[in-house]
């Protein structure tokens, strides 16, 4: 079984680095560091017996259904957990709402801007083109997709949804 370094800062990156393991970023909470630590990592890496190159896996939340219309009304419940848990109010996640964003304040913009950058929320060719443009832009060997979608079903179908992308991109390689 391989050892990963799992991290959501610059010490992460140098540790997994120093000791030739591959690395996951969790940049789908935590995206502020997210290409100084892939950098770093690249470039400090010693090889191993365990790794003879770098290994990057990088974080991205997906929010994917049928519409991007449906997508964004969905993926509203993460962007309300988020902002909650930066603000001190943690609990379960809420029930998705329509126009969320058009009723943030300039404080919830910011936090969900920061926040939430790696993501992707969109129909099945718009999550396809942003998975394609993460990979590329990062350089990822691997995405681990997280999805915090209320309702098990649409969580279900947008997992769905990111395979069929992921096949998609696997086949056009």
């Amino acid at each position: 079984m391989p050892i990963w370094i799992l991290g959501s800062s610059l010490f992460g990156a140098q540790l997994a680095a120093a000791l030739g393991l591959p690395f996951a970023f969790a940049s789908h909470f935590a995206p502020a560091e997210l290409e100084q630590a892939v950098a770093i990592y690249r470039a400090r890496f010693a090889p191993s017996e365990r790794l003879a190159r770098s290994y990057v896996m990088l974080g991205l939340n997906v929010c994917a259904a049928d519409t991007d219309e449906q997508a964004r009304w969905l993926f509203s419940s993460h962007q309300q957990r988020t902002i909650n848990n930066r603000t001190g109010r943690r609990g379960p996640l809420p029930r998705p709402v329509a126009d969320f964003e058009g009723r943030l304040d300039p404080v919830g913009k910011t936090i969900l801007a920061h926040a939430l950058s790696c993501s992707v929320v969109g129909s099945p060719q718009t999550v396809q083109h942003g998975l394609q443009a993460f990979i590329a832009q990062t350089g990822a060997d691997e995405v681990i997709v997280a999805s915090q979608i209320f309702d098990h079903s649409a969580r279900l179908r947008s997992y769905e949804i990111v395979a069929q992308a992921h096949a998609a991109l696997s086949s056009a390689a």
